[in-house]
Parts: structure tokens; C-alpha cells; sequence
């Protein structure tokens, strides 16, 4: 399967770069490229790619923005953002926005293949420490809710998978926790992004933290 991709950066050299890049890829097929965000939301409607690189810093609309006018709308496409900061409000913005992914522009050409690839195949595109760093802003900044109603149209089996995913284990790491097949755990964790109605991992580790379903790490010493 091809995966398209739309490259949207205000830097030429970087918008070039990484279509060859991408372009060496059998799997890869840059379909646009935009230097604004405005043109990037546009895009998004128009070729409905399966990924798109945003970069945060943006001319007539922010990344940030239009990420968040990307996945509002019955689309798709998942956003990873690019940006030369890799501070936590930044972060914190891109993943509220929508975004499944965060990647600083010094990322390996490697790191960059490998995360558009784990991105259209609704993976997670969070370290375990950024996903602590995560975590830590919504316990400083969000008010512990009740558990969202949603959350109960959930089986057991799948609310112990959606505590595993907050954890930040894959597919993989799951299917050999609860004893069960690669399909299985796969099949769990689609099931648990369906009844939230969350886009991916990603969202599904800030539903968890958000909604009280599991504590935040304790602090240490």
C-alpha cells in the first residue's frame, strides 16, 4: 500500500529535502506541497492524504491551526508536526490540535520514514519520555473530571487494554501482557479508539490522563 503524504513547511530547502527523502521510498508519494497553512487545509480536502508534515511556525494560518481545522473535519488524514522546538507547550498544542505525532526537524531521514509509516497505521508517535512530559502538563493544567460516559460502553477486557495503552506499551507489549494473540490486542485497541471516538493512540493516552481513567505517575525523589 502507498501512503500519500503532503508536505506543508515555509522553508523551501526543508520542503524539498524531504520529498527526496520521501520520494526514496517505495511506500512513500508525496502528493503536494504547501508553504502556508491556509494552503495546507486546502490541500488536505482536496487529496485527502494519508499524512501530512506540518510544520508548527507557519505564515496566513499556524500549523497548530490548521491541524485543527484538518482533523474537525470528516477526514482522515493524520497530522505529523514539524517544528525546530521541541518545548512542551508546543507539544501539549500540536496533540490537543489533533496531531498523532510530534518530530523535530533534526529528526534521522530513518525517524522520519518510520514515523509516517507508524502514523498511517494509527500507531502512537510518542517516546515514553515525551509522553511523561505529556502527561505532566495535563496533571499541572487540567482538573481531574469525571470519568466520561463513554468510557462505560467499554468491556472490561477493553478498559484494562486502554490503561495498557496509557502506559504506552504497543500492540505487541499488550498481546503478551493479557496472554492473548498480536491480532487480538490489535483488534482491542481498535475497538477502544472506535467507542471513544479518538483518532489514535495518541488521543487515547490523553483520554486516560484527561478523564481519570488511570492515576498519573508518581512523583520522584
Amino acid at each position: 500500500m502507498t501512503i500519500s503524504v503532503v508536505i506543508a513547511d515555509d522553508e523551501a530547502l526543508i520542503r524539498s529535502g524531504l520529498q527526496l527523502m520521501l520520494e526514496s521510498q517505495p511506500d512513500l508519494r508525496v502528493v503536494a506541497e504547501t508553504d502556508n497553512g491556509l494552503d495546507a487545509v486546502d490541500l488536505a480536502s482536496s487529496f485527502r492524504p494519508d499524512v501530512i508534515l506540518m510544520d508548527i511556525q507557519m505564515p496566513r494560518l499556524s500549523g497548530i491551526d490548521a491541524t485543527r481545522r484538518v482533523t474537525s473535519r470528516d477526514n482522515p488524514t493524520r497530522v505529523i508536526m514539524l517544528t525546530t522546538f521541541g518545548d512542551d507547550e508546543n507539544i501539549y498544542d500540536a496533540l490537543q490540535a489533533g496531531a498523532s505525532g510530534f518530530l523535530l526537524k533534526d529528526s534521522r531521514p530513518e525517524e522520519v520514514i518510520n514515523a509516517i509509516r507508524a502514523v498511517a497505521a494509527g500507531e502512537a508517535l510518542l517516546s515514553p519520555a515525551v509522553t511523561k512530559r505529556l502527561v505532566d502538563q495535563f496533571v499541572a493544567t487540567t482538573s481531574r473530571p469525571e470519568v466520561s460516559d463513554r468510557y462505560e460502553f467499554l468491556t472490561d477486557r477493553e478498559k484494562e487494554v486502554l490503561s495498557l495503552v496509557a502506559e504506552g506499551l504497543s500492540n505487541q507489549e499488550i498481546a503478551d501482557r493479557l496472554f492473548v494473540s498480536f491480532s487480538t490486542a490489535k483488534t482491542h485497541v481498535s475497538n477502544v479508539l472506535t467507542k471513544l471516538g479518538l483518532r489514535d493512540r495518541v488521543h487515547a493516552v490523553i483520554f486516560a490522563y484527561q478523564h481519570g481513567v488511570v492515576e498519573p505517575p508518581a512523583e520522584t525523589e
